[in-house]
């Protein structure tokens, strides 16, 4: 069977081996955030509804899953808002009901959370996965670019609320821009939030690769690790890179000489080359990511979106 709304095993750095579900067409989303890898959003929206239809994610997740694969998580990820579709909750439950041996997680930006129907809906995972970047709405506006009317004050309920009902794991990742989101100021709004929504862990990301504006760059280990001391002791961590391609159970190499080959052609974006080799934009994406950490790849921003290319016409991975 071909999926179109199921993508992997990828590599994951907080996840392990996932399995990933995608209930949003790409760049749904209900933020335009500067650091965004998939680009820029192309539907702002808050709008929930069945962007994809369950019947079909059913049918495919029985078809890969009944050959028992090894999965440390099911993810809802995508290249969109996942919690936009307004039955994600039938899709937990699918899955808990006919394979109850594998954990879900939800990577979410946390907007919609302040709404109990959204809460109940993802109620049954085992790990949720928000984000939080920013306390004040006039730094919420310029990093994130959220649809009109979202306010910050409202999503931090939301997740406060999401702490106080479910009774899994929460991961709160904040996605620090240097000179957004790291002065005293907003990092000190950020302590206090973060104390109050009580997260089993917090977990400081920056840019790994271009995001939506060539302006952001990332932050370097000296900073992340000076904002990490200044939470203390809240539970934050720094994550790590990305593991060793060699370490990485669901790498292909033939998928990444694949890339290679289609980039030594032309330069591409990600999406070009999902609609080329017949892949989900995510699981190119990580691909992308440990091409780029060997130096095999390098990328630039165009007018289009971010392109990459290959740096040595003659190179093959080994």
């Amino acid at each position: 069977m071909e999926y179109k709304y199921i993508f992997g095993p990828v590599p994951s750095r907080r996840l392990g081996i996932s399995l990933g579900i995608d209930l949003i067409p790409f760049k749904t989303c209900s933020l335009n955030c500067v650091y965004c890898e998939c680009g820029a959003t192309t539907n702002l929206t808050i709008k929930r509804q069945e962007y994809v239809p369950l019947d079909k994610i059913f049918e495919e997740l029985d078809d890969f899953l009944k050959r028992e694969p090894e999965l440390d998580f099911i993810t809802f990820s995508g290249s969109g808002e996942p919690t936009l579709h307004n039955g994600i909750g039938e899709v937990i439950k699918f899955i808990k009901t006919k394979y109850s041996q594998y954990k879900i997680a939800v990577l979410t930006n946390g907007t919609l959370l302040s709404e109990s129907n959204v809460r109940n809906a993802i109620i049954n995972a085992d790990l949720i996965m928000p984000s939080l970047d920013a306390v004040t709405q006039s730094v919420f506006k310029r990093l994130n670019r959220p649809f009109p009317g979202l306010n910050i004050q409202e999503i931090i309920y939301g997740l406060i609320k999401t702490r106080m009902e479910f009774s899994g794991q929460i991961y709160l990742e904040v996605f620090i821009v240097p000179g957004l989101n790291d002065t005293d100021s907003e990092l000190t709004f950020l302590k206090k939030a973060l104390t109050e929504i009580n997260s089993d862990k917090i977990q400081l990301n920056t840019l790994d690769r271009p995001g939506t504006s060539a302006w952001v760059r990332p932050s370097s280990k000296e900073e992340l690790e000076r904002i990490a001391n200044f939470f203390k002791p809240l539970p934050v961590e720094i994550i790590a890179n990305f593991q060793s391609r060699k370490n990485i159970k669901s790498y292909h190499k033939d998928i990444a000489d694949l890339i290679i080959s289609t980039l030594k052609r032309r330069p591409c974006t990600a999406e070009d080359l999902a609609n080329t080799l017949g892949l989900h934009i995510n699981e190119i994406n990580k691909y992308i990511q440990s091409l780029l950490e060997n130096d095999v790849i390098e990328s630039e921003i165009l007018k289009r979106g971010i392109f990459f290319r290959a740096k040595n016409k003659n190179l093959l991975l080994n």
